[in-house]
């Protein structure tokens, strides 16, 4: 996984390219946890995010609860997606 983070104010704008998993999402926690407290707002970018698994999904909660419910995820692919419907997870954030 290679992660990509790009600050404009008080948004974050994360793009993740390959597998967010049980072995990669440590490291998505550490670039979460490196986040300034001026960002009200994460953006990720899934557009060459190649699958997604629990481990995966649970980061995204702890980045929907630090920005408050400001998440946006964009550029789904459709298998990600269906496993976000498939997890009951498709509300979780805003998509785009």
């Amino acid at each position: 996984m290679t992660l990509t983070t790009t600050i404009d104010g008080a948004k974050a704008t994360i793009a993740i390219v390959g597998w967010l998993n049980a072995k990669t999402a440590p490291e998505f926690a550490k670039a979460l946890e490196e986040l300034d407290s001026s960002v009200k707002e994460i953006v990720m970018d899934f557009a060459e995010l190649e699958y997604i698994s629990s481990a995966g999904l649970r980061q995204l909660v702890a980045a929907n609860r630090k920005t408050d419910g400001h998440l946006t995820i964009m550029n789904v692919p459709t298998d990600v997606m269906a496993m976000f419907e498939l997890a009951g997870f498709s509300q979780l954030a805003r998509f785009v």
